[in-house]
């Protein structure tokens, strides 16, 4: 009954009821009546009538919660239907949420009590300025400042809402509002910021209430980074600022204000200014915290001076980031920029995570833009060698004092590094909370992220001054080897150091740092007592040699001694140890791999012919995955091997043994597997078959849950393993064109004849793998196979994975690969189907692009993308558009204003550009021509007018204007794609369908543009891309 009451909104809600309501859901009642108020406010939450109750309730309740729902009913409306409602509505509800504000916060006890119900007032009047400011509330600023000098209270609140006001268009604004409209705001904060700017000065100037001061800071905070430059330095700003720092009540505020002005650049014009600033600010901060004091500050300081650190690096890094040259002018500012990096070197000691981070991004850039200043000297140098006229000695000498004036600087942050280096992806072995060494079992991104910057910067370090670099990194290690300075934490920061400016340094100097390096590292693993101890330096041996491919090629005999080690490490118990040699030994073959067939100087034959001798017992501790990858090194090194005979010999050798690892060796040898896989192909065809029908008679007969027994697992695993030996043979087999004849005819029904006939829990996703491989390699050569590779695969595997978005995970995404296959490579086979099997194939497409697997919907999407193309190209694009045109344009507009689907933009965009592109070129019309002979005069016209109503059905709260302008943009900008895709991205934004969201996905184009940039940098300079990581670059010779 009570909730028939509040159901019924054609008179004034019952105020004490639904109070009661709210007071139940959040608490007070039990379990069913929390459900049941769940259930009544959810409802009255999406009724449209409910926001008219919003006034009343407001007026009545004593309830703060239940004005926060009505609050929360409130800002939806105003979000998504504010401009459809009458004027009148919006002025009533505007004034009277001013009025409430106003009377809320005129009484300094009604504000402190209402403190969060008039913030989330304040935010709803934001909500509506973003609609009403400032084509309909012209008035809105001087009103507000008005009202501010009426009483303290009252200008809190108003610094507060000016503050939500600067982030909402500043911060907040992508993907919330066009990109007109944020324009609009931005031009109209900034031209009334004259008022506000009086304002703000007038209180800090004269007012004693310390919250009043502090909400000026915080909103001062929020203005500085976009207002007029001049407001902060043709006016008293700076200086009342700075006269704010020394008070321990203002004092980070007023740093993060000094943050976000430092954070300016324009130009030189206020150089002065900034350098007056930086010497006033050194002074001060040497009297609140001497440098020398941090680390002790930090770890006995309370939470307030904690972030007065934290704040004092934010400051550091802006102002060195954008004003650092400046201060390199006089004796005086050297020496007070100087000390400022001596604090920040310090501030980066102390142990705190995200400080570091802070710092860390800091030192990168500046030791970067060193680097490129020390490149430029070296290039100088050059010219003045060859004596090329024009050379200036000027640029010369100062680039050089510039890079003295840093020295110590830079030593100093050497040290940094190699003390705090982080951990890098190879390494293995890790100290637990408990300190024990045990195998990391998750890796962490950030710590990862960390490592790299870290190396980039380190890199930078080496290459500014290589003596100084090394030196510092052999006396930590003397210090590690006579136990002065031992632990396992500084052995790990200074190894990861070592592995991490591999390639950055010439070879000469290289070879003699490693040969002292890896020297001492192997008596200290000698010299160290312990299994914990000698787990923790072998981890750290095999990341150093793993590092250095150069080196060990050049070295036969480290190279043998680090392999032999990294074969004893494969006997050690230790967790972790066995991988992490496996993982290194597969690293060194990979970059060394024809020294091991060549036979060396001092030796009777080649290293892996000793090798194969001694197999069985160096893998005898192995686990079967290690095993896999301990094949596959050996593999790689027979592949190095040009001579034919013998490499077949030691391939026999390496097969001779029982096991399981073709496939690793098969990856390895590419082509030359040829003469293992020819020997046992079709014994394992029929081994496949006859496993296949056990598994389906056993699961025929005990049922799905059959497929769970280990006995079904055992043979599955066989099955699939087979499988994937031949995809990576015939994958890697690049110079055998023959080979597609040779093998597929004989699969054909052993392999696909046993997927058609299989019950769908016994059928092998490797199987669509396989042909998609087939059909990517061989392409058109496989046009006769497809008809029987369709028949076997689509309808079966359709049936099976589109009852829901669930079962199969696997034959989902490998079946629209295959598809994806065949349409690319062999798109005749799509033309000679039947009416009724393309519509199969089209169906299937949408079903792929509006699954939530991200993979399986840019794989339909791109199979989608790949087939209008080819279609358009055929000389069937009419009867195809005809058909399919309308449904396409509706599915994919679907998805594109699905939230769930954001990370698909780039392809839905290109889909729709390629509709809206191709509707021209069609010679018959779209639409039924029987039905509507005479209403449209080509299909360009018939699209606009399907679209409009489209969109107009599916978003009731845009206008039909701002629908047809959305579409008459899409017509217009079809050629533009760049154009085209911000079109898209304003119209998300404008429907609501994106807003108050993470859109990254809709900017994930130009990020990755970004970083194909950044990876074209990096190849430049010699270290940034680790030697191990780079493709063909580096093939031993």
């Amino acid at each position: 009954m009570a909730a028939e009451k509040l159901r019924d909104l054609s008179q004034p809600i019952d105020v004490r009821l639904l109070d009661a309501t709210v007071s139940a859901f959040y608490g007070t009642g039990s379990r069913e009546e929390r459900h049941a108020a769940d259930q009544i406010l959810r409802e009255l939450q999406n009724n449209p009538d409910m926001w008219l109750q919003v006034v009343h309730i407001l007026q009545n309740s004593q309830n703060l919660n239940t004005k926060f729902f009505a609050l929360q009913v409130l800002e939806n409306v105003i979000k998504y239907k504010w401009n459809a409602l009458p004027v009148e509505q919006r002025d009533g509800m505007k004034n009277y949420i001013s009025d409430v504000i106003v009377q809320l916060s005129s009484n300094e006890v009604s504000f402190r009590q209402e403190r969060l119900y008039v913030k989330k007032l304040n935010i709803i009047l934001v909500q509506v300025l973003k609609h009403e400011w400032p084509a309909r509330w012209t008035t809105f600023i001087p009103d507000l400042i008005a009202a501010a000098r009426s009483s303290e209270t009252i200008c809190e609140n108003c610094m507060e809402i000016l503050k939500l006001l600067s982030e909402e268009i500043f911060d907040f604004s992508r993907g919330e509002m066009t990109q007109q409209k944020i324009k609009e705001l931005k031009g109209s904060l900034n031209s009334e910021f004259r008022l506000i700017h009086e304002l703000c000065l007038y209180v800090l100037s004269v007012s004693q209430r310390s919250e009043l001061v502090r909400a000026t800071l915080a909103t001062l905070h929020a203005f500085l980074s976009w207002i007029p430059i001049g407001f902060i330095f043709e006016s008293p700003l700076l200086e009342t600022l700075l006269k704010f720092f020394p008070i321990a009540a203002y004092r980070n505020l007023t740093l993060q204000c000094l943050t976000e002005v430092a954070a300016l650049h324009f130009g030189d014009f206020y150089d002065m200014q900034y350098v007056k600033m930086y010497a006033v600010f050194m002074v001060q901060l040497q009297a609140i915290l001497p440098c020398g004091t941090i680390s002790d500050g930090y770890a006995n300081g309370s939470n307030e001076e904690q972030a007065f650190i934290q704040n004092l690096a934010l400051l550091l890094t802006s102002f060195f980031k954008n004003h650092m040259r400046i201060l390199e002018t006089t004796p005086e500012n050297r020496a007070a920029l100087l000390l400022g990096l001596d604090y920040l070197i310090e501030i980066s000691f102390v142990d705190d995570t995200e400080m570091f981070k802070v710092c860390l991004d800091y030192w990168n850039l500046f030791v970067l833009e060193l680097f490129e200043t020390y490149n430029q000297v070296e290039r100088l140098m050059e010219l003045q060698t060859q004596r090329i006229p024009g050379t200036d000695d000027g640029t010369l000498i100062a680039v050089q004092q510039r890079r003295q004036l840093y020295a110590g600087s830079l030593s100093k942050l050497r040290t940094l590094m190699i003390c705090r280096m982080a951990k890098p992806e190879e390494v293995l072995i890790v100290e637990d909370e408990n300190g024990n060494i045990v195998r990391e079992t998750l890796k962490d991104n950030d710590v990862l992220v960390q490592y790299k910057i870290m190396r980039e910067t380190l890199i930078y370090l080496s290459h500014l001054d290589h003596k100084d670099t090394e030196q510092q990194m052999l006396r930590k290690l003397s210090k590690q080897l006579n136990g002065e300075d031992w632990s396992w934490n500084n052995l790990n920061t200074l190894c990861w150091a070592i592995g991490s400016i591999s390639g950055s340094m010439v070879e000469e100097q290289e070879n003699r740092f490693l040969v002292l390096v890896i020297r001492d590292l192997l008596n200290l693993c000698e010299i160290t007592k312990g299994k914990d101890n000698k787990a923790v330096i072998a981890s750290n041996i095999m990341y150093v040699v793993g590092q250095y491919p150069r080196f060990l090629r050049a070295h036969w005999k480290f190279l043998k001694t680090v392999v032999n080690k990294l074969f004893e490490f494969m006997h050690e118990m230790h967790p972790g140890v066995q991988d992490m040699a496996c993982d290194t030994f597969l690293k060194i073959v990979q970059k060394c791999k024809r020294k091991f067939v060549t036979l060396q100087v001092g030796e009777n034959e080649p290293f892996v012919s000793v090798l194969l001798s001694n197999l069985p017992t160096t893998i005898a501790d192995l686990e079967p995955h290690q095993i896999h990858s301990f094949y596959e090194s050996v593999g790689q090194m027979i592949q190095a091997e040009s001579d034919n005979t013998k490499r077949e010999e030691y391939l026999k050798r390496l097969m001779s043994l029982p096991n399981q690892t073709n496939t690793g060796v098969a990856c390895s040898l590419g082509p030359y597997f040829f003469p293992q896989i020819s020997v046992i192909f079709l014994d394992m065809l029929t081994v496949y078959r006859m496993y296949s029908e056990l598994v389906s008679s056993t699961i025929s007969e005990g049922g799905p849950f059959a497929s769970k027994t280990s006995f079904v697992k055992l043979l599955r695993s066989v099955k699939r393993e087979t499988l994937k030996l031949i995809e990576t043979f015939l994958d890697k087999a690049e110079d055998l064109p023959h080979l597609g004849k040779q093998f597929v005819p004989p699969m054909m029904d052993p392999v696909l004849g046993d997927y058609a006939r299989n019950v769908p829990h016994a059928r092998e996703s490797e199987v669509l793998s396989l042909f998609a491989t087939i059909i990517n390699k061989y392409k058109g050569e496989m046009l006769e196979e497809v008809p029987r590779i369709f028949e076997a695969v689509f309808q079966c595997t359709l049936e099976m994975i589109t009852k829901n978005f669930e079962d199969y995970p696997e034959h989902r995404l490998k079946f629209f690969s295959l598809l994806r296959a065949i349409g690319t490579h062999c798109f005749q086979a799509f033309i000679q189907l039947s009416s009724q099997q393309l519509k199969l194939v089209m169906d299937s497409i949408s079903w792929a692009f509006r699954h939530t697997e991200r993979n399986i919907a840019e794989t339909g999407l791109g199979l989608l993308l790949e087939i209008l193309k080819n279609f358009e190209a055929s000389g069937f694009q009419n009867q195809f558009y005809k058909t399919y045109f309308l449904n396409i344009e509706q599915e994919i507009f679907a998805v594109l204003t699905d939230t769930f689907h954001k990370p698909g933009f780039k392809l839905h965009v290109f889909v729709l550009q390629h509709l809206f592109y191709v509707v021209d070129g069609l010679t018959e019309p779209l639409w039924d021509a029987s039905a509507v002979p005479s209403q449209f005069t080509n299909n360009a016209m018939f699209v606009r007018d399907y679209t409009i109503k489209l969109l107009s059905s599916s978003f009731p709260n845009m206008t039909p204007v701002e629908v047809a302008k959305f579409v008459d943009g899409l017509f217009s900008s079809k050629t533009d794609p760049p154009n085209f895709k911000n079109h898209i991205r304003d119209f998300l934004v404008q429907s609501k369908e994106f807003s108050a969201q993470d859109n990254k996905d809709l900017y994930a184009e130009e990020a990755a543009a970004q970083r194909e940039k950044e990876r074209q940098r990096m190849l430049s300079i010699p270290g940034l891309i680790a030697p191990n990581e780079l493709q063909d670059e580096m093939v031993d010779s």
